[in-house]
């Protein structure tokens, strides 16, 4: 093992096509796919190394790209090959909580050799993903998770101008393969959360994708990595962001810094090339998109651009936001949400299964966090609530490290971070919160049913910060 394990590195893998894999040889009918969730040889970096023993839907990392339009039914029939039980989570779609996915809440995790049909409705387009929901923090570590793609019902970019960027960090030993023995160790239930050392995009290592000049292309980002914060400069490319978490904006936004991906986070940028004063593509090898969260910036895509005599100006974009229920503070339910624990921090009172963990505790059940004092779900939800009320969660981090908190069945407006209110509008399923920060968020409880709430740092939700709440 490398002695800085949140060191990424890449090798030389060449270059990926632009295309995602598709669920086509897997569908059985219109929206009808299967979906298996497999044990899988694979080499995640290099020629003469070593085989990973990865779990993968279908085969592939990421799993196949599930691609529908706004409106659509979905019908997956999920199958488990694997040897102990798992479920699929549809990460961000306001979908019917029986299908969300979340084993022990929502459904019975699917036993080794079982099945199990998800069947719903997509109600919003935008860039989503999937992932298993039992025992995350290994089964996403080993690669069960995919992109799913939801169309609007008239496609703004068509197939050649869409690009799905999965990004994960992988950490792997010195023979190039999966360190197994590191999974689920306690320093990084602890800590910040299991960070690899190996870079991958779309299942390898710095594709390229070779665009035409003077025409747009949207460019979807999804953070598949069990805990890290990626980072990246949408300036370097000249590129504008469409939307956050599936949703877009009504028109493209300049960034004026840097912008950090969480866990589970997606964002869509615009990419074009408008050439030189000349109107010619410079040969400098292209552009490229760099990850920043370290100490030296490390490139994990470029794009390269192609001038044509057929060269046109490309024309702007539109774009058609999701219909969503604006929250009405002025009736809102206020939550609060004090998170504490963790390395170098003060957990206090822990309570665990109903009852309070003692010194020796901790350790022994690995529940190191806790969520108003209580560490994993409880039998009473955090809050219980009806449909149609705005609830306020009013988060408070007193622990020493960041979080990228997840709300299943919802998405979120950011109201205000340490009392500073929020003007932006944005909306989230995902939010990251810092040390000792304060962030308030609010949305309406339009989706009924029993919904989780958690760190998306996978090993933190394991160690406690998971809770959640009910819509009557």
């Amino acid at each position: 093992m490398t002695n800085r394990r949140n060191v990424l590195k890449f090798g030389v893998l060449g270059t990926l096509a632009s295309s995602m894999p598709t669920l086509s040889l897997a569908a059985i009918g219109d929206q009808r796919f299967e979906l298996r969730a497999q044990k899988t040889p694979y080499k995640l970096s290099g020629d003469n190394n070593q085989l990973s023993d990865l779990w993968l839907y279908n085969g592939t990392t990421p799993g196949p790209e599930i691609r529908v339009k706004q409106g659509d039914r979905v019908r997956v029939h999920f199958v488990n090959e694997l040897d102990e039980p798992t479920s699929v989570h549809w990460h961000g779609i306001r979908i019917s909580n029986a299908m969300d996915g979340v084993s022990d809440l929502t459904q019975n995790p699917v036993p080794p050799g079982g099945t199990f049909d998800y069947d719903f409705v997509v109600p919003d387009a935008g860039t989503f993903w999937y992932h298993a929901h039992n025992k995350s923090w290994e089964q996403v570590a080993r690669g069960l998770y995919g992109p799913l793609i939801v169309e609007e019902p008239v496609p703004v970019f068509d197939r050649d101008h869409d690009i799905t960027l999965v990004i994960d960090d992988w950490r792997i030993d010195n023979d190039g393969a999966l360190h197994l023995a590191s999974l689920g160790a306690f320093m990084d239930w602890t800590h910040s959360g299991r960070l690899g050392n190996w870079l991958t995009v779309n299942g390898g290592s710095q594709p390229e994708f070779t665009l035409n000049a003077n025409e747009n292309y949207r460019v979807r980002l999804i953070n598949a990595s069990n805990a890290r914060v990626l980072q990246i400069d949408p300036r370097s490319l000249g590129a504008q962001v469409i939307g956050y978490d599936g949703f877009v904006f009504e028109a493209p936004q300049s960034s004026s810094s840097s912008i950090a991906i969480a866990p589970a986070q997606r964002v869509d940028l615009l990419i074009r090339s408008k050439g030189n004063a000349s109107g010619q593509i410079p040969e400098t090898g292209g552009v490229s998109l760099e990850e920043l969260s370290g100490r030296e910036p490390v490139r994990f895509a470029t794009f390269k651009f192609h001038s044509n005599e057929n060269q046109t100006t490309a024309k702007p974009v539109q774009l058609k936001p999701n219909k969503i229920l604006t929250p009405d503070l002025t009736s809102a339910t206020s939550v609060p949400l004090i998170m504490r624990g963790g390395a170098m921090g003060r957990i206090g009172k822990a309570i665990y299964n109903g009852k309070e963990l003692k010194r020796g505790d901790f350790q022994r059940t690995k529940q190191v966090w806790t969520f108003n004092n209580i560490a994993n779900l409880a039998e009473e939800p955090l809050f219980r609530i009806k449909r149609g009320q705005t609830v306020l969660i009013q988060s408070d981090n007193q622990t020493g490290w960041l979080h990228g908190m997840h709300v299943h069945g919802h998405h979120f407006q950011i109201i205000s971070r340490n009392g500073q209110q929020q003007d932006e509008p944005l909306w989230r399923d995902t939010f990251l919160i810092d040390r000792n920060e304060k962030v308030d968020i609010a949305f309406v409880a339009e989706n009924p049913g029993k919904w989780l709430l958690h760190c998306h740092m996978l090993e933190h939700a394991a160690a406690g910060m998971q809770t959640w709440f009910e819509v009557i």
